[in-house]
């Protein structure tokens, strides 16, 4: 019994030791991971500084003119059709940067085969996912921000700011972003990915309830309109600002959710770091 103790005693410390080195090697691995995001973010935000001139007016070009131009065209709107004019326009220079520019951005460094360099590295894809998502993200929200105040001096009305908003305009970017990544990922070809981007632009921005009012579309396209997350995000926008969270506003939320991460989900499916020959 007594030399049985001692080697009981010895089985317990080597299952702890090996526990503790476990946990150890698990949370190294989490730490690895983490700065493998951070540089990576780092890259993608040298990328942004570099040319952020040009990625301001591009996000603020295209949506301010044809913010203006409404104004212009629009005789004594309601506040609804103001309401619907200035988000449209948000989204829609979220449309021209997280979907077009990115979904180009993307095919052209995948056809080009930088991604031959990142596939050297010892770095995990999800990763380098999420730091292009950060980018997508970054390069959005200054044109929500620049329209929405612009668009509140122009129409002369004010907003209902909340909580809310934060989750929605999140999602939004991200749902958005999602699959114009999703997109320069499966690029068969960059000129495809050209005219495939540009026509989604159109179609998204003024065939779907982004400008308009989904009772205002036919039968057909309102049901082509379930598909896009922009559908949702449209709505979402549109309430939270006018009347802050509600039920509403909630569901659709819940369905941006679900864009994101299937979004999320398929490019990880999709993400090849070489171009087929």
């Amino acid at each position: 019994m007594e030399k049985a103790k001692p080697s009981m005693q010895s089985h317990d410390l080597q299952l702890q030791e090996a526990v503790f080195l476990q946990g150890h090697q698990e949370q190294s691995i989490i730490q690895r991971r983490i700065t493998e995001w951070l540089i990576l973010a780092r890259i993608q935000f040298t990328i942004i500084r570099e040319a952020w001139v040009w990625i301001f007016i591009m996000a603020c070009m295209f949506p301010l003119t044809t913010l203006l131009f409404l104004k212009f065209f629009t005789v004594d709107p309601t506040p609804a059709v103001m309401t619907r004019i200035i988000t449209g326009n948000m989204l829609f220079g979220l449309i021209v940067m997280g979907l077009n520019s990115m979904a180009q951005e993307i095919s052209w460094q995948k056809h080009q085969g930088h991604f031959t360099y990142y596939s050297s590295l010892p770095i995990a894809k999800v990763n380098f996912i999420f730091a292009n998502l950060l980018r997508g993200l970054i390069m959005s929200v200054p044109s929500f921000i620049i329209l929405a105040l612009i668009g509140q001096l122009a129409y002369g009305i004010q907003f209902h700011y909340s909580w809310g908003l934060v989750p929605v305009l999140l999602l939004t970017v991200f749902s958005v972003v999602g699959a114009g990544v999703l997109i320069g990922f499966w690029s068969p070809s960059h000129q495809l990915t050209n005219m495939l981007v540009q026509a989604l632009m159109m179609f998204i921005s003024f065939l779907t309830p982004v400008m308009v009012d989904m009772n205002q579309l036919p039968g057909i396209l309102q049901w082509f309109s379930y598909i896009f997350p922009t559908t949702y995000a449209a709505e979402a926008m549109r309430e939270v600002l006018i009347s802050g969270w509600s039920g509403s506003v909630a569901w659709n939320t819940l369905i941006l959710l679900f864009f994101s991460l299937l979004s999320i989900v398929l490019i990880l499916k999709k993400i090849d770091w070489r171009v087929e020959k």
